[in-house]
């Protein structure tokens, strides 16, 4: 059975006598009107308009090398960077590095382990420490045997080790640190008199680690020394 579409002249006689006199195309265009055709620049414009579908990525797998992928990690080597990374710059008491273990929960047992090794070569020196820390706080902040005994006594050094450490200190040097203190410290109490001055700079070198005997000497001398002549604008702290 013949499916061609019928001709355009169907039903109409004027159209069917020009389609047979040859003036009508008898079959209808194949191609759609030119209206209903979407120009190819239309359809490339649309076809990068139009968002293109992103594929998934893919997990990447797990880098064995990583520590935080390991199932069970190496606590040894985690214990001696916390040492090592303490150690950088200062050198620290074996009490003090073992204080940092603990706080990161490393079993005591390999903390043991591991400072004794530190010890061996060289890395934890306690005597070492001790002589480095008095040859920094004695003449810069002018502390006197007794408290730099102390704040050895606080970084866990032993007694014996400090008591060594601290009898390299010469009394001379110990002396004169404090005199340096009453010197200073006098040119804010130039208008207080001997007795208030000399209650407060004895506290000061008591404070300092100082024995009575010692900072009482101390003061006479620097007072004596001091240019008291002129008694003018000097006041009592009773005055106050």
């Amino acid at each position: 059975m013949d499916e061609r579409p019928a001709p355009d002249w169907l039903g109409d006689v004027s159209l069917g006598v020009e389609a047979w006199a040859g003036k009508v195309d008898p079959a209808p265009s194949a191609e759609p009107p030119s209206s209903l055709v979407e120009p190819s620049s239309r359809r490339r414009s649309d076809d990068v308009s139009r968002p293109t579908r992103s594929r998934r990525s893919k997990p990447r797998p797990a880098d064995p090398a990583d520590p935080k992928n390991d199932p069970e990690p190496d606590h040894e080597a985690i214990a001696r960077k916390i040492l090592l990374d303490a150690l950088t710059g200062q050198a620290r008491s074996r009490k003090e590095l073992a204080d940092k273990l603990e706080k990161k929960e490393v079993p005591a047992a390999l903390a043991t382990r591991l400072l004794d090794r530190f010890e061996e070569v060289g890395l934890i020196d306690d005597e070492a420490f001790a002589r480095a820390w008095i040859a920094s706080r004695q003449p810069g902040k002018g502390l006197a045997r007794r408290a730099l005994a102390q704040e050895l006594r606080r970084k866990g050094i032993d007694d014996d080790v400090a008591r060594d450490a601290l009898d390299e200190i010469d009394p001379d040097d110990e002396r004169e640190a404090g005199r340096r203190m009453v010197r200073r410290k006098l040119r804010s109490l130039e208008r207080f008199d001997d007795q208030t001055k000399t209650r407060r700079l004895v506290g000061m070198l008591a404070r300092k680690g100082y024995g009575a005997g010692v900072a009482y000497s101390i003061v006479r001398e620097e007072l004596a020394l001091a240019d008291d002549d002129g008694g003018y604008g000097v006041v009592s702290e009773s005055d106050l």
